[in-house]
């Protein structure tokens, strides 16, 4: 049952768990609250043991428990205010984060000199464009900035709101309010991302597909799923930079099928 739910487009099967849990604690009250309160922290914890990254485990287990712990803080201090202000935060939250862009990662800045070191390993021309996909406020375009002083700077945001404040802070830099996944990266001589662990493999297929042969594919955090990085370079608070140089890695790939 929950293989086939978080197949589902998310944020799909968390607001699956969260109303199911809800129905469970509203008609089990009417027998006995309390057990009906473990019966729905129980389910939420079983649908969230087998979502597949820790971020989303969370996100679904905690769920029931926030919003009921909201409304009981409603019922007991705002019970005099209108229903509709509950939506308030919700429509703004759309607004900043459209539902279709929840598949890709949420807002993670990139730490402050996390790219420091990136030139060491890989070498761009001064005259080098280089883009930031999914670049949030613009925190990964300026660790790309002061790595790449001399480069040309391009972020993809598909939040029009996040967008529009990366180019208030970012004004050097070219910033789309595009879809990472529509824009195309065949001229970039980098492309630097700090997506989720499960969009990896798609990252990697589309930088296979559209980067040009001598391109860097660079990585915050996450690896590329079985397949060995040009460079990995740990930085003093736990993190990895993952970094691919496009046609070695095609070269590697194309060796071991012939073997």
């Amino acid at each position: 049952m929950w293989a086939w739910l978080y197949r589902q487009a998310w944020p799909l099967p968390a607001i699956v768990v969260w109303a199911v849990s809800w129905l469970v604690y509203s008609f089990g009250r009417l027998w006995d609250t309390q057990v009906a309160l473990v019966l729905a922290l129980l389910l939420g914890l079983w649908a969230a043991w087998a979502a597949p990254s820790r971020s989303r485990r969370i996100w679904v287990a905690a769920g029931f428990p926030v919003s009921l712990l909201l409304a009981l803080l409603w019922k007991e201090h705002a019970s005099g205010w209108p229903l509709w202000l509950w939506l308030v935060p919700v429509v703004l939250l759309l607004l900043l984060y459209p539902m279709s862009a929840w598949r890709d990662a949420p807002l993670f800045p990139t730490p402050d000199g996390a790219l420091d070191d990136l030139p060491s390993v890989a070498v761009l021309p001064p005259s080098a464009v280089v883009l930031d996909a999914g670049c949030g406020l613009g925190h990964g375009l300026e660790a790309l900035r002061r790595a790449y002083p001399l480069a040309r700077h391009v972020g993809i945001e598909k939040s029009r709101v996040l967008a529009a404040l990366c180019r208030w802070r970012c004004r050097w830099a070219t910033v789309f309010d595009e879809d990472m996944w529509q824009h195309g990266w065949s001229a970039y001589a980098m492309v630097f991302v700090f997506q989720r662990p499960e969009s990896m493999e798609r990252v990697w297929r589309k930088a296979l597909a559209e980067l040009v042969p001598g391109a860097w594919l660079v990585s915050l955090d996450f690896a590329v799923p079985n397949t060995d990085p040009y460079a990995q370079i740990e930085l003093h608070d736990g993190k990895i930079v993952w970094v691919y140089e496009i046609p070695l890695l095609q070269s590697a790939r194309e060796d071991s099928q012939d073997e």
